[in-house]
């Protein structure tokens, strides 16, 4: 009973440091974002009560579903390297890039819908793992920093889309917009509709839902989960049990770079049907905040993904109510310095308790032992 009662305690303490990075988190940057809308003569009640709200109504609801969708698949390649302990800061380029190679080849190739979409799918997995590819390279075979090469990839990405769209290449001018032309509709993937004035919920939020399944899966039900999270705890310890350490770096950049390539196809797929400059952008570097305040968790992300696309699409009616729609930036960028704080603050904090626990549980042992070994005395003096 002993036994169990530690056990409940042990685990019960573990979710609640597991929770409290967030929670802090959140909490302070709501906080500090008041202080700066009271700074600067506003209410600091208001914009929220308005952006809550707006999540209260069914068309903002799907918007935020969809948006949510690319963050989460985002986040989810972020998360591999940093479970490899590595930082792939190049997801944007390498979804944006596979997005642009993923339309030009749906507007001319003519599969049936059973082939079109999975080769789609296969292309921008692809594309962004040859690019995610060439940072893991450099880092195995020339010690180049992932984070160094991936922001250079970024930039080169965009030169690369660049190039794609010119009409010389596989571009096509719509007024003053570039764009690959619209994608044959075998490779649109359909929807849930919820009726003309809601909306529809992109197809792609249940790929999304089986790749967070298959993260989970592969991460703590495999062998490979276990080379690759051993790797990033240890180099030495996993190389001294038979894992090559430069192989699973490669591994790693690879497989972050392949989901990488398919967050953009929620909207590729869902609406756009077309690669242009109006593509949504960014969605990279958000991942990456919606990686740190979810932990690597896909179950923490997807909520993390959740709250980051409600800030965006929540914040849009504030100009209309005379308040800036910069407020969601603003509470990102809070949110991000608070995650990295309040989760090393947790760190200790449970670095502390566990120590405690443990003092506890020797000195605890010591006075019985010391009460045992005093009562076999009298024992033997008898």
């Amino acid at each position: 009973m002993n036994i169990l009662k530690r056990w409940a305690a042990g685990n019960g303490e573990r979710f609640l440091l597991a929770a409290a990075g967030p929670v802090i988190a959140l909490i302070v940057a709501f906080g500090l974002t008041s202080i700066v809308l009271v700074a600067s003569g506003e209410n600091p009640f208001d914009p929220f009560s308005i952006m809550f709200e707006q999540a209260t109504f069914s068309d903002v609801q799907v918007l935020i579903i969809n948006d949510a969708a690319g963050l989460y698949i985002g986040a989810l390649a972020v998360a591999i390297g940093f479970r490899m302990n590595l930082f792939n800061i190049g997801v944007e380029g390498q979804y944006r890039l596979a997005a642009c190679v993923a339309a030009i080849v749906g507007a001319h190739v003519a599969f049936p819908a059973f082939l079109q979409i999975p080769v789609l799918i296969l292309s921008a997995a692809v594309t962004g793992a040859i690019w995610s590819g060439i940072a893991g390279i450099l880092k195995v075979t020339r010690g180049v920093s992932e984070v160094v090469s991936t922001i250079m990839l970024n930039s080169i990405a965009g030169s690369v889309i660049a190039y794609l769209t010119l009409e010389d290449a596989f571009g096509v001018a719509v007024g003053n917009n570039r764009t690959t032309g619209e994608m044959d509709k075998a490779g649109w993937f359909p929807g849930i509709n919820m009726g003309d004035q809601i909306g529809t919920v992109y197809g792609f939020v249940v790929v999304a839902a089986v790749l967070g399944i298959v993260y989970w899966v592969m991460l703590n039900r495999t062998r490979f989960g276990f080379d690759l999270r051993a790797s990033g705890a240890s180099e030495t310890a996993a190389a001294a049990s038979g894992v090559s350490a430069k192989k699973m770096v490669l591994t790693a950049m690879l497989l972050s770079g392949a989901i990488a390539g398919m967050a953009g196809l929620p909207t590729l797929l869902g609406s756009t049907h077309t690669f242009s400059d109006s593509f949504p952008a960014s969605l990279g570097f958000n991942a990456i905040t919606v990686a740190l305040l979810g932990r690597n968790s896909p179950a923490g992300m997807a909520l993390a993904s959740l709250l980051l696309s409600w800030l965006f699409n929540a914040a849009d009616p504030l100009d209309l109510q005379g308040y800036s729609s910069e407020i969601a930036t603003i509470m990102q960028g809070l949110i991000v310095i608070a995650v990295v704080v309040s989760y090393e603050a947790v760190r200790v904090w449970g670095t502390r308790r566990q120590q405690q626990r443990v003092g506890s549980e020797l000195a605890a042992g010591h006075v019985l032992g010391a009460s045992a070994t005093h009562d076999k005395k009298q024992e033997v003096a008898a």
